[in-house]
Order: C-alpha cells, then structure tokens, then sequence
C-alpha cells in the first residue's frame, strides 16, 4: 500500500482530492496525512515518511519547495496541483515533473496517480535533479538553462547550450546534440518551443526547432549548416524573416 500525504491550503479541496483517491485508488493508496500549510507539511511528511506527495505549489506562507527544502525526499513520489499558473507550469515542464491543474480533471487525476503507481515509486539522482531545477526556473533564475529530457529509459539532465536541433515525428521529438547524438521524447515539439529560450532556439520549418547559436551557413539548397556538417531545412515561406533572424 502507497502511503500518500496531500498539502493544500484550502481544506476543501483536500477533501477533493480525497474522495477522488478514495474512489479510485482505496486499494493501492492509504492517505496518511494531510496539511494546509509550510510547517504543517514538514511535520506530516518527518512522521508519517509517505511514498507519494500531492502538493499544492502556492501555499499562504510559502510554496511546495519550502517543504521539500525541508524533508528528505529521496524515495517520495511527487505530484504537484496547481491552478492555472503560466511560470509554475513552465518550471514543472522543463524539470519533466508530473502536475494536475485545478479544476481538477478526473481522468488527468487518475492518469498522473496510475502512473505513480506504475513506476513503483522509484527515485533516483536524475529525480532529484528534476527537483532542482524545476525550483531554481520557478524561483527565476535565469542563468539556469538546463532542460529534463524523458525518454522510455532513462533521464537526461540538457544544457540548452548543447542542443544543435530538435526534430518533430510525429507527436515525437527528437533532441540532437553535442554530448549524445539522439533523444527521443514522447513530447510534441511545440511544448519545447515554448520552454527553450526565444532568444536562442527558432522554428526554422514545422518539424524542426533549431539552436542559432550553432549555425553557422545557409546555402542554396535552403538548408542550415550547423556545426560543419549538420542541415537543417528552412521553409521557403519564412526563409528571409529566418535568415534575417539568425544572421542579423
């Protein structure tokens, strides 16, 4: 049986959240605790030692990672909810940790929890990892360009300074480069347009999002040199506003 605790500082919505693992998880999941603020959380979680946290990131005296700042979290599955919050959920994405968005949706709620169990609840330095540097983005640390990278197995910790090109297949994205020539993440590549920086990755073509920093050529052929030996194609109807872009 998976121990749970859930932190949030609305109590109705505790209660929400309880029914919902209550009906569809009262076989897997035992909820052991539950918390509505900062010092609340660190207790429950000291004590009670649970194998999964749901946390609610914005709390009235702090936030989620103020908790984790503050408990060893090394074997704890984590779940954040939130309402709709443009930068938190940035942050969740680029440290390719799992969230819920409130109102909460059943069937997201029984995925992200399904998947939870799945896992079995496994954790390691790459988890940890994640942690970090989703709170050093949601905290506003610029100088953090580092990207998760999930693929079906294993973890990936990315400098957007090392990327040369995504690809798009499908809903499918392939990440070329310096240090490991392919990762393929079950991710759509407009998710990662929005999470690299604008100022250094460009959708030169519908299925490819490239880093100008390493172009170094476009030739007649329509294509982005990139590193010597790398093209990239660039779509015919953006090539000036592309080239300009790069090149300026």
């Amino acid at each position: 049986m998976i121990k749970a605790i859930l932190v949030d500082d609305e109590a109705y919505m505790r209660e929400k959240i309880k029914e919902k693992l209550i009906k569809s998880f009262n076989d897997k999941i035992q909820i052991v605790g539950e918390a509505g603020s900062v010092n609340e959380a660190v207790i429950c979680i000291n004590e009670q030692k649970p194998d999964l946290l749901l946390l609610d990131i914005h709390l009235k005296e702090g936030t989620s990672f103020d908790i984790l700042s503050q408990v060893d979290h090394k074997n704890v599955s984590i779940i954040f909810i939130t309402g709709y919050d443009e930068h938190a959920i940035k942050a969740i994405k680029i440290g390719a940790l799992d969230y819920i968005i409130k109102p909460i949706d059943n069937i997201e709620f029984n995925e992200a929890i399904g998947k939870a169990i799945e896992n079995n609840l496994v954790k390691d330095k790459a988890t940890e990892k994640s942690i970090e540097i989703t709170k050093e983005h949601f905290s506003g640390n610029s100088n953090d360009k580092r990207i998760v990278l999930k693929t079906l197995e294993n973890i990936y910790v990315i400098n957007e300074d090392d990327i040369f090109y995504c690809k798009s297949e499908s809903n499918y994205t392939t990440f070329y480069t310096q240090k490991i020539d392919r990762i393929v993440v079950s991710k759509p590549i407009k998710m990662f347009e929005e999470l690299l920086s604008k100022d250094t990755f460009i959708r030169c073509h519908k299925s490819y999002l490239v880093n100008k920093n390493h172009v170094i050529q476009y030739n007649k052929q329509g294509m982005l040199i990139i590193n010597a030996k790398i093209q990239v194609p660039v779509s015919s109807r953006r090539k000036d506003q592309i080239i300009q872009e790069i090149f300026k």
